[in-house]
């Protein structure tokens, strides 16, 4: 084996083969990749930064006394949340701003929108004439809570541990608390929210069963005073429910198919759970259609 070597080259010769390695260009192809690295890691810091600074400016207008400051703040989140959802690069960066408190959407919801009615404070003459007076909030208005359902919506499905916080606040009794008194379109919200909360999670799903949850909605879809808008929704969350949490895994337990036969009756329930089932292999865009065709299928099997 000879070796020589020339100006930071060198040139090894064995068996008559001979191979230059020019240690510079070694050199100059390190440089390149930590170059690409520190572009990339350049990259991430610039889009963690726009992701924290957009939320902070958000959540500190979802936190103020005036609705239309909230509404502000919750339509920059929920530009945000777009966002993220659109680019993949984005979604780990929202998930882990959401592990650091100031920067969580969920309390903030529960904390000044979606309020339980007994959690607002009542207002008397000695709070407005005390030595202390009470710090009036301007109550939420129904397209205040529609976006903010819309935001924790976004929250729960780009983020499971939106989830967990939201059962911190019994975010689902809440929501089933408030469908009530919401118009057509808030409910459906309200509803889709509900959907995103409980898929995947059991504790949400308990909370769920133990509020009266299905019992509430499947009175809501069998009244024909309801707006026909609302009663459709209550048959596409039924469908989704049945077909994303109960029947995700294992076919429907004995108990599960007698407890919705007793609400809707046995010829619809059968409808119902085979209907569940639907587009599990169509896009999203003919899943959506199939959706609504079945919602309508079951209205018609309820009023036969």
């Amino acid at each position: 084996m000879q070796q020589e070597s020339r100006g930071g080259g060198g040139r090894s010769v064995d068996g008559g083969a001979a191979t230059v390695f020019d240690h510079r260009q070694w050199q100059r192809s390190d440089e390149g990749g930590s170059m690409a690295e520190l572009v990339v890691a350049h990259g991430r810091r610039k889009m963690y930064r726009e992701v924290t600074l957009s939320l902070r400016s958000g959540l500190r207008d979802a936190t103020a006394e005036f609705s239309f400051l909230r509404v502000r703040g919750l339509r920059k989140l929920l530009k945000l949340l777009h966002s993220v959802a659109s680019d993949e690069s984005l979604i780990p960066l929202f998930c882990h701003s959401q592990s650091i408190p100031e920067l969580q959407v969920v309390p903030v919801l529960f904390q000044n929108t979606l309020k339980h009615p007994k959690d607002k404070p009542e207002v008397t003459l000695d709070h407005i004439f005390g030595a202390e007076p009470i710090k009036l909030i301007s109550p939420a208005t129904d397209g205040e809570t529609s976006l903010a359902m819309r935001v924790l919506e976004g929250c729960c499905l780009i983020n499971r541990e939106s989830r967990d916080l939201a059962l911190q606040y019994d975010g689902v009794k809440v929501l089933l608390g408030i469908l009530s008194s919401l118009g057509a379109l808030e409910q459906g919200a309200c509803l889709d929210s509900l959907l995103s909360l409980i898929v995947d999670s059991s504790a949400n799903q308990r909370q769920f069963e133990a509020s009266g949850g299905l019992e509430g909605i499947v009175k809501r879809m069998k009244d024909v005073e309801t707006e026909e808008s609302t009663r459709l929704k209550c048959a596409e969350f039924l469908l989704l429910m049945l077909g994303q949490v109960y029947g995700e895994v294992d076919p429907p337990s004995a108990t599960e198919q007698r407890n919705l036969s007793q609400l809707v009756g046995p010829n619809c329930a059968s409808l119902m759970w085979a209907a569940s089932q639907f587009g599990s292999t169509l896009v999203p865009e003919q899943r959506q259609v199939a959706l609504v065709i079945q919602a309508r299928r079951v209205l018609e099997a309820l009023e036969t």
